[in-house]
């Protein structure tokens, strides 16, 4: 169901729960991607070295800040690496501090530089417990990185055998479930009322494992977790529109050079940053609830977090369609953006 009456709406300025800004010349080239439509984004800490400490989180912030064009007004909110040696003190001073707002926690190996992240449960079990203390959320990649798991099977068993004991030993830690691509952790989350909450990102949104494999490797379609099947991908966009304050936007928009992307082992991550809020307007619309892309991107998501909507507002109008890059240039070479497959009518016509 398509609604075809609306030709314009106005929305809170929205945010980004799951962002990837990289470092460096990838930094200076992408940031303004995000920051012209967005008012705040949750920066994901898996840089090379990973960003541990509030010393670090304090100093790639400046980064950011430095690299952010004079005439945006963006607040990147960092977060914290979590490894087995992570010190509970430093995690608490951070967050008391302003210098960081989560703590993210990769299982190793799950992904883009994950190789820090942790593999015994019980070794951060101390940090988790003063971050339930004083109210800090876990951002939470959720796969398990067993070998003998089917990819397309390691979000469920995850939160089966990881994410269920790992809360019922913290039961007051706040959860964000990161990326999430299955009808199994869209339930998980509609069950639990109390400190869980899932972002879902622009392309989970709209391609399957299909796009990725039929006809052809599309390697800009690949990113972890990788897309799955048709029915949980409907299963996103229901929890999505549903207006359920648990759900709210993570683009997890990860970008990587087309040479990193293009080879015999390429990287995971689809770009998404250039073009979220015009994909996500399609979305909303064909499924006749343009009305509720406000609460997914703008409201749920401050109000999980405790945080105030941004007062800010953007307005995307609808009309002829709208043309994006198909990469952006950087330093280290080019950023394919990414292509929904179909066209895109509505665009950001004003911006803070």
């Amino acid at each position: 169901m398509i609604d075809k009456t609306m030709t314009s709406l106005t929305i809170r300025r929205p945010d980004d729960w799951h962002l990837h800004l990289r470092d460096g010349a990838m930094l200076q080239a992408v940031l303004p991607e995000t920051a012209r439509h967005f008012g705040r984004a949750i920066i994901m800490p898996n840089l090379v070295p990973p960003v541990v400490t509030a010393r670090q989180a304090s100093d790639y912030r400046d980064r950011i800040m430095a690299a952010l064009p004079g005439d945006m007004d963006f607040t990147p909110l960092m977060t914290l690496y979590l490894t087995e040696d992570t010190d509970p003190l430093d995690v608490a001073n951070a967050h008391a501090n302003g210098v960081a707002t989560a703590v993210k926690l990769y299982p190793a190996g799950a992904t883009t530089n994950s190789a820090s992240g942790v593999t015994n449960f019980d070794r951060v079990r101390p940090v988790l417990e003063t971050m339930a203390e004083i109210g800090m959320p876990l951002c939470v990649h959720g796969e398990v990185t067993d070998p003998d798991i089917d990819i397309f099977d390691r979000e469920a068993v995850f939160i089966d055998k990881v994410l269920k004991p790992l809360r019922k030993k913290v039961p007051d830690l706040k959860v964000v479930m990161e990326h999430v691509t299955t009808q199994h952790a869209v339930d998980y989350v509609r069950d639990h009322r109390k400190n869980l909450a899932a972002t879902i990102t622009t392309h989970h949104l709209i391609i399957n494992r299909n796009h990725i494999l039929a006809g052809g490797i599309k390697p800009h379609y690949y990113c972890l977790p990788v897309a799955k099947r048709e029915a949980h991908r409907i299963a996103l966009v229901q929890a999505a529109i549903s207006g359920d304050k648990r759900f709210f936007l993570g683009t997890d928009s990860a970008p990587h050079t087309d040479p990193a992307k293009l080879q015999s082992c390429g990287c995971a991550g689809i770009f998404t940053a250039p073009n979220t809020m015009s994909c996500l307007a399609e979305v909303f619309e064909a499924a006749g609830k343009l009305t509720k892309l406000e609460a997914f991107t703008s409201l749920n998501g401050p109000q999980f977090y405790g945080l105030p909507p941004n007062e800010a507002t953007i307005t995307l109008q609808k009309g002829d369609p709208v043309t994006y890059p198909g990469s952006i240039e950087t330093a280290d070479g080019p950023v394919t953006v990414f292509d929904p497959g179909f066209d895109l009518h509505w665009r950001v016509t004003e911006n803070p």
